[in-house]
């Protein structure tokens, strides 16, 4: 499993999948199911998959892996914002249901090649922790129109061309010598995530992004450390920091509830259709093709009329390829979700249109719920857990005057049958 090639820009863009191509010849040894009749879009679905990149996660190599000067991928952690200083503000950082701030979840760096403003483009992916926000969100999400929708997991685009105010035009070493053209926003102490906007007023170091981040950092222990800090702040001599951090470092947070952190890898779906085959002996496979098609069929009609069941199998028959697989992301004009289930879908036509341009959305990438065993979920009632997470973005790509424009996500919970 190889990572994102990063010795070159040419290289590092691992996500720089733009209009792939409508190749068949890396179709999978299996036929997948035809779901035309179970998919609730108003247009008939290929019968053939699009090109499609999987993510992987895997732990930073290096401890400057993660840094925004980079571009990185990432999942978990803290972001890396693509513009550092005109982060996401107010409520849209907030969850819609309990109010609270969101937490990240991951990043991908996802330039067009086409589009010089999208010369850097970054998509960011948060949500709330809470389960019963998610339900609650789900209901939300068929209740009301989805321009008004309380939503408790949000996208955000920003996107800059080559010649910006915060990177170098030239691509980065990758040899821990990269460093950004200016400093970024303060971020909160406590979670690392939004714009300290909100400073102690003791030590007038620490900042926060919300009332609720200062009352856990201040009972976690910074009343004690409060007088200390102070001290370091009144004394110190250290050249221009960020928040209390070099620009080469990445800021260390007080929370212990952010998911672990790991960078994403990618690779082609269609090197799991070959990687197989070949003269090994040992790499043969041990069932034919026509027995799996029987069986296939077998167990399809033990499904009949049940299309979550039927959905499922395909599901799993495609995944099952590489299990590992969090991500799954193809901006081809044909691309659609591997939805797990028939129910629980969104229909092209309730799609909502960009809020910036009022052009159509499309499909971009899914999220899949294994990411959520490596962040180390639990199996209980109250623990997050998705089928999948759907992001559709804008289809031009739109620029405007906000640095993160919010695109929409569709999250499909397990049904009962499944």
């Amino acid at each position: 499993m190889s990572s994102f090639k990063g010795d070159s820009m040419d290289d590092f863009k691992g996500l720089r999948i733009t209009q792939l191509d409508d190749d068949d010849d890396d179709e999978t040894a299996v036929e997948p199911i035809n779901m035309d009749e179970f998919d609730d879009d108003d247009e008939e679905d290929d019968e053939d998959y699009e090109p499609v990149m999987l993510g992987f996660v895997e732990s930073p190599k290096f401890a400057w892996s993660n840094l925004r000067q980079l571009f990185p991928n990432l999942a978990g952690g803290v972001p890396a914002w693509l513009d550092p200083v005109n982060l996401p503000s107010g409520k849209s950082i907030l969850c819609d249901l309990c109010e609270e701030p969101m937490q990240f979840v991951l990043q991908l760096y996802a330039p067009l090649t086409d589009k010089e403003s999208a010369f850097h483009r970054t998509l960011f992916l948060f949500m709330c922790p809470s389960m019963s926000c998610l339900l609650r969100d789900q209901h939300e999400q068929w209740k009301r129109a989805p321009e008004k929708a309380m939503r408790s997991t949000k996208l955000f685009r920003c996107q800059l061309p080559r010649a910006n105010p915060f990177y170098s035009s030239e691509a980065p070493k990758h040899d821990g010598t990269d460093k950004p053209l200016g400093h970024g926003a303060p971020l909160c102490t406590w979670c690392g995530t939004w714009k300290g906007d909100k400073l102690c007023s003791g030590c007038k170091n620490a900042r926060y992004c919300s009332p609720k981040h200062q009352a856990l950092h201040w009972r976690l222990g910074h009343k004690t450390e409060c007088q200390q800090l102070r001290t370091v702040s009144e004394t110190s001599d250290s050249g221009p920091v960020n928040n209390g951090v070099a620009l080469t470092e990445k800021q260390k947070v007080a929370s212990k509830s952010l998911w672990k952190e790991f960078v994403l890898i990618n690779e082609d779906e269609s090197e799991y259709d070959t990687e197989m085959s070949g003269d090994d002996e040992v790499a043969k496979p041990l069932v034919s093709k026509r027995e799996v098609d029987d069986q296939m069929k077998s167990l399809m009609n033990d499904f009949e009329g049940d299309a979550d069941k039927k959905s499922w199998v395909n599901f799993q028959q495609r995944v099952d390829k590489a299990p590992e697989q969090v991500l799954r992301y193809s901006r081809s004009s044909g691309a659609k979700p591997l939805w797990p289930i028939a129910s629980g879908r969104v229909s092209k036509s309730e799609l909502p249109n960009c809020k910036s341009c009022g052009g159509p959305r499309c499909f971009e990438f899914q999220v899949m719920p294994q990411l959520l065993f490596f962040f180390g979920g639990k199996n209980d009632r109250e623990s997050l857990d998705w089928a999948t997470i759907v992001v559709y973005t804008c289809e031009n790509s739109c620029d405007s005057s906000l640095s993160y424009k919010e695109e929409f996500v569709w999250v499909q919970l397990y049904s009962q049958t499944t």
